[in-house]
């Protein structure tokens, strides 16, 4: 899909972050909105955003991780919209916990908007995008879907699990050669409020003793390398080009060259890095 105009998009977590600036580009480029998100405050402020640009935009509060309401929010953005093109799977948390100690709620909790929410995304909306004829799969993973870290466990497992599902989907839909494709997006460290808004566990404080916010805040540090327009912009570029995978910013880069050279022995220098206080 090179050209946006006249084409709908639905996008998830769309109230800030990375879900705002697609939609801001989206629109720019003349591409009409379904939005959602479960704050209305920040999802009414990006609807008045984008249609300065002219373009259709309907919204709805939405849990990505409730299955049936997001077939049933896909339903309704055929109704509104009469066709949807793409589905930006782009919604996520953040969680702090030792694997050991983690409490199933926090566990299920961030698999659910993580990993649950892009599934049902995909099949909610894969039927409708294969009807409109030319269309795109867009899940977010992350650059902890490449490598792991300590503390970072659940985080991990949800943003692996989006790189195993997604990358299998595109390769289901190069077989079927239907006029739909996928990309997923691994983002390294993006200036984002999923760092500030992430849970911490009480084990964080307990087993290094250091407190929730300083966690947060060394976190914060990592997350904050490249802006959410310049994300949303290579995003775009790389659905325009058909790309298998999207790695947003230096750090992304540069650490998926790492794991690749280094394969597992990647892990003793991220535990060096975070006995010395720069990780987790």
């Amino acid at each position: 899909m090179k050209d946006f105009r006249n084409k709908v998009a639905a996008i998830t977590g769309a109230a800030s972050g990375m879900g705002r600036t697609l939609a801001v580009q989206l629109a720019q480029r003349g591409c009409h909105l379904a939005l959602s998100d479960v704050n209305e405050a920040g999802l009414a402020e990006t609807a008045q955003l984008v249609r300065q640009h002219g373009v259709k935009v309907t919204t709805a509060k939405l849990n990505v991780s409730d299955r049936e309401a997001m077939f049933a929010w896909a339903d309704q953005v055929v109704r509104d919209h009469g066709k949807v093109n793409l589905i930006f799977n782009n919604a996520g948390v953040a969680l702090g916990a030792f694997l050991e100690t983690v409490k199933p709620e926090d566990f299920e909790w961030i698999m659910g908007i993580n990993f649950w929410g892009v599934v049902w995304g995909t099949q909610a909306f894969l039927p409708h995008i294969k009807r409109s004829g030319e269309g795109h799969v867009i899940n977010t993973s992350s650059l902890f879907g490449l490598l792991a870290l300590p503390t970072q466990g659940t985080y991990n497992a949800s943003k692996f699990a989006v790189r195993g599902f997604t990358e299998a989907l595109r390769q289901e839909l190069d077989l079927e050669k239907c006029g739909v494709s996928a990309t997923c997006v691994h983002p390294g460290g993006i200036r984002t409020n999923i760092a500030r808004d992430a849970k911490m566990d009480h084990s964080i404080e307990a087993r290094t003793g250091s407190s929730a916010h300083a966690a947060k805040e060394r976190f914060d540090k990592l997350l904050n390398t490249t802006t959410a327009e310049s994300a949303a912009r290579q995003i775009l570029k790389g659905v325009a080009g058909n790309q298998r995978r999207v790695l947003v910013g230096p750090d992304a880069k540069f650490l998926d060259i790492v794991v690749r050279l280094f394969g597992s022995w990647y892990q003793p220098l991220t535990t060096h890095f975070a006995k010395k206080g720069m990780l987790g």
